[in-house]
């Protein structure tokens, strides 16, 4: 995994739970957030971007402007809102 991923990881762990959500690593790339057997998110280190996959979308993030906490706060308002539009 690549160093960026793995920070993001680390900074995303603790709030997960939260959303019921599981990291599932795949491959050296990537990783997918996880809820049962429903892949919510997938996260790729594509070299000098960050693609975001989320319903269906890909969001794409230059890694020189956007830092891994940068990126986990980005995910985490968007499970937040997530949340809030199941719960409504």
């Amino acid at each position: 995994m690549s160093k960026y991923l793995d920070e993001l990881k680390d900074i995303l762990r603790p709030h997960l739970a939260k959303y019921g959500l599981k990291i599932l690593p795949r491959g050296q790339s990537q990783f997918s957030l996880v809820r049962g057997s429903e892949i919510v998110m997938t996260i790729r280190d594509a070299q000098e971007v960050v693609e975001l996959s989320y319903k269906q979308k890909k969001y794409s993030y230059d890694k020189w402007y956007t830092k891994p906490e940068h990126l986990a706060h980005t995910i985490i308002n968007v499970l937040e809102a997530q949340e809030k539009q199941v719960s409504s």
